[in-house]
């Protein structure tokens, strides 16, 4: 998980989202590898979240389609320095994350949003306010391949929508192939997309593309750059 477009309707939920210094980083790594791996690490680490700490900057556009509508926005991000920015084609918006009172709420919840699609795995590590629950070769809900599941369901304060739930189905190798979104952590699906089109990416591996069961929905990324 602010809603301006109707992909800001099905997505702003996605919150809570924190940015690890190189030092968290460092200690993170440190404390994972003298013991078996969590599921959320393992995810995180095998999307390339060990190359995190080298990354100064990161570019993308966001785009979705939805029948014969298109709509896009592209975002250049320093996570060190915590300065964004935002271009549509009506406008290009700067800020700094660091500043919290001269901060866009409507074009951050956006990047919230759009960056989360993008590094959910990551998010696993950056979260906080989050409990999770595992099960194990599930059928999972587009592909209705055996899968294993990971829910996460986040706190009721803090962040712009809070109390969302999603569940992410991954592979035996830690990827994930698929998920489900539930607003408000309810019973019934929100939204189902995949997980497909991997690519490196200054080390990180990334899903470029999410459809949902129909193929009338498609949410992707162009215009990668990690630096």
């Amino acid at each position: 998980m602010h809603r301006i477009l109707l992909l800001c309707l099905l997505f702003l939920s996605f919150v809570n989202c924190k940015n690890p210094s190189s030092s968290e980083a460092d200690r993170e790594k440190e404390a994972t590898s003298n013991r078996e791996l969590t599921t959320a690490e393992a995810i995180a680490y095998k999307n390339g979240y060990a190359k995190w700490k080298e990354v100064s900057e990161l570019t993308f556009t966001f785009n979705v389609d939805r029948g014969d509508t298109h709509s896009e926005r592209s975002w250049i991000w320093n996570p060190q320095s915590q300065q964004v920015t935002l271009i549509t084609g009506k406008d290009t918006v700067s800020y700094n994350r660091k500043e919290t009172d001269s901060i866009p709420t409507r074009a951050d919840a956006a990047f919230i949003n759009d960056r989360y699609w993008l590094l959910a795995p990551f998010n696993l590590m950056w979260d906080e306010g989050t409990t999770f629950s595992e099960a194990a070769n599930v059928i999972a809900p587009i592909s209705k391949d055996t899968l294993n599941k990971l829910t996460v369901v986040y706190g009721l304060q803090g962040g712009y929508t809070p109390g969302d739930a999603y569940d992410f189905f991954y592979s035996k190798d830690f990827i994930i192939r698929e998920w489900i979104f539930r607003k408000g952590n309810d019973s019934l699906p929100s939204l189902i997309t995949t997980w497909e089109d991997y690519a490196q990416f200054g080390g990180l591996e990334l899903a470029t593309m999410h459809k949902d069961s129909t193929g009338t929905f498609k949410l992707y990324f162009t215009d990668i750059s990690v630096k």
